[in-house]
């Protein structure tokens, strides 16, 4: 199934006290690029999150972000420096005889002590948030490539119309060349007799010259191919592999052969059907920009 180079997905869960967000989204582009935003606290997951995405997006601009909330997780803890309070109380204690004073020490006392007191991070598991993130991503992926496939369909069903429409005026091409080589056949001998005014005219010329013209004029090896290259188009279409980049060439060489015509057959009707092809390749073009 083809895939959109656009999409979005988003995966969320609350583990292990955090509330994990994950978006992405991707836009055109010639190749893939990845761009993730993480919290700080999180750096050490974002090659993990490249590998991660590596196997499962062939092309498009990308970007990862990460939202990352605690739901009743303790973050922090209060730690006693004790030999600070230690130090303090002997340094009281050692100036209350001196100065007259009374040993009323208590708690109130110590938490006014500078430096008594310490408020410390709580070590993050990294592994296991890691694995919560990888959980997450993974749902986001999901839904990111679940959209792009969605979105790959109405492409290929919008494409597969044009192809058929470009398919029927290869016909037409066809079944009108013999019709253009006759006309110019019957132009040639009308224009000789009016110059030799009833005068034994040479069969022989007439059907050499429209000889040579018709192999001037002939198409049948651009519409062969033309052929071929929508039969290819339509076999892509069905792989399960990235095929954007093979199918921009076909389009290429569509577009070359239709070119070939138009400069071959000098006809109003086959001009009409080289410029109505020409628009349908081009809007080929512009959809297939957005194929994975």
């Amino acid at each position: 199934m083809i895939k959109s180079m656009t999409g979005f997905g988003r995966g969320n869960a609350v583990l292990n006290g955090r509330d994990i967000t994950v978006e992405i989204k991707a836009v055109n582009h010639r190749y893939y690029e990845l761009n993730c935003r993480l919290p700080r606290s999180m750096n050490f997951c974002e090659e993990r999150l490249k590998t991660l995405l590596n196997g499962k997006i062939a092309r498009g601009k990308v970007e990862l972000s990460v939202l990352v909330q605690s739901v009743g997780e303790i973050t922090e803890q209060i730690a006693v420096n004790k030999e600070v309070v230690k130090q303090y109380i002997e340094a009281l204690r050692g100036i209350k005889d001196e100065f007259g004073l009374t040993d009323d020490l208590s708690l109130a006392n110590v938490i006014r002590m500078p430096d008594a007191f310490t408020v410390v991070k709580v070590q993050t598991d990294e592994e296991q948030l890691w694995a919560d993130l990888k959980s997450v991503t993974e749902q986001a992926v999901d839904n990111f490539v679940k959209m792009r496939e969605n979105e790959g369909q109405r492409m290929k069903d919008d494409l597969l119309s044009r192809l058929s429409t470009i398919e029927k005026w290869v016909a037409v091409v066809d079944e009108r060349s013999p019709k253009i080589v006759e006309a110019y056949r019957k132009k040639l001998y009308d224009r000789m007799c009016e110059v030799l005014e009833g005068k034994e005219i040479d069969e022989g010329r007439i059907l050499l010259e429209a000889g040579i013209f018709a192999d001037k004029t002939a198409v049948s090896e651009e519409t062969v191919r033309l052929r071929s290259h929508i039969a290819q188009f339509r076999e892509m279409l069905e792989s399960a592999e990235p095929i954007g980049r093979k199918l921009d060439f076909l389009v290429q060489e569509m577009n070359r052969e239709t070119n070939t015509i138009g400069s071959k057959v000098q006809d109003i009707e086959v001009t009409k059907i080289v410029v109505e092809q020409k628009s349908e390749i081009e809007k080929i073009r512009e959809q297939i920009q957005n194929i994975e």
